[in-house]
């Protein structure tokens, strides 16, 4: 493993997920549908299911979206969480629709009479809560004291509201600090993780579209899984919430964390490469997107170094002059027309999957 020692933090439980303790660093997403549209939510998750995603979270702006929790957690596997903003009493209905977790924002979710109930409420069904502070949300008097939502006044709100609830005997909580830049959210949980043993869910928020959001989520969220801050992890992008799935993964997997699915290596190209490289890897990746094999596969464009480049490589091709090449930790072991390149690899990932 990559990463440093992992900060211990306490274990608590999102349906039959573990988050803490010695558990795995799971991944999780949110959906983009109307959680009230039950086809198109559950379709979405089901999905996100099969491109490894372990929690899903869904928005709750309204009583219909509440109700609609109980008819999506029959069609789906994975435990659903409420993300709750200014109504407690949505999330109270949540529960009792059988939300498997709460996500609450500190700054907006009203009263302390209103926090108790829907922690009673909470304590009763086994349910647990995030407290998601967010930088955009803060209390105003903590952003006045501090004059702007800087990472102290973050980390001050959320051991405000930690101790509030835990005031109320409610101890399963986790702890989201997050801010669309990376610097605050760096410094947010680093301070936090000094005064506090609760388990953390870890991301950027707000990152933006595909490009700058895996830079910012793989700094921010690589940095402080490095750093052994970190329990559960979202990586937040403004796609398909798949990808966002599919980057948590490679960021665990880049720092050696998790292993799932196909590790790719393939060279950047340059006037050697005699295929299409570019659209041989999507094709290749897109294909493998739900494949939970753990192997590691080179893509390479040059028939001539390709193999001794990709030596590591359980397996691997490459191609040109017409001719495509299969190897295996370096050494070629079959030759074939070049066209057939991405269906020759493809068959023999499958025979290894069959084969165990």
């Amino acid at each position: 493993m990559i990463s440093k020692e992992r900060r211990y933090s306490k274990s608590i439980r999102v349906g039959n997920v573990e988050i803490g303790g010695n558990s795995a660093i799971s991944v999780q997403s949110m959906t983009n549908t109307l959680t009230k549209n039950v086809p198109a939510t559950v379709s979405q998750i089901r999905r996100l299911e099969e491109a490894g995603c372990e929690i899903i979270r869904v928005a709750v702006p309204d009583l219909e979206s509440a109700k609609a929790i109980s008819f999506i957690k029959k069609e789906i596997k994975i435990p659903i969480i409420a993300d709750i903003h200014f109504d407690h009493k949505l999330a109270i209905a949540s529960i009792e629709a059988g939300a498997d977790g709460l996500r609450i924002n500190p700054g907006n979710i009203g009263s302390e009479k209103k926090i108790k109930n829907l922690v009673e409420i909470a304590r009763a069904n086994n349910i647990s809560i995030r407290i998601g502070v967010n930088a955009g949300s803060l209390e105003k008097d903590i952003y006045k004291k501090y004059g702007g939502a800087t990472h102290e006044a973050m980390v001050e709100s959320a051991l405000r509201h930690i101790e509030l609830i835990r005031s109320f005997d409610f101890h399963e909580l986790k702890i989201s600090m997050k801010a669309s830049d990376v610097g605050r959210t760096l410094a947010s949980y680093r301070l936090l993780s000094q005064k506090t043993d609760l388990p953390f869910h870890i991301g950027v928020t707000e990152a933006g579209g595909l490009f700058p959001g895996i830079v910012k989520s793989s700094i921010g969220i690589g940095m402080l899984l490095y750093e052994g801050i970190g329990d559960t992890i979202r990586v937040s992008l403004t796609r398909d919430p798949v990808e966002e799935v599919r980057v948590g993964y490679e960021i665990l997997k880049a720092l050696g964390i998790r292993k799932r699915g196909a590790d790719i290596i393939s060279c950047p190209t340059c006037g050697r490469c005699g295929i299409n490289l570019f659209e041989i890897l999507e094709t290749v990746e897109k294909a493998l997107l739900t494949n939970p094999l753990e192997i590691k596969i080179a893509i390479m464009g040059c028939v001539v170094n390709g193999p001794g480049e990709a030596k590591e490589a359980d397996i691997g091709i490459a191609g040109g002059d017409g001719i495509g090449i299969l190897f295996k930790k370096g050494k070629v072991i079959k030759k074939f027309p070049q066209d057939k390149i991405v269906e020759v690899l493809l068959k023999e990932i499958e025979r290894i999957k069959d084969n165990g």
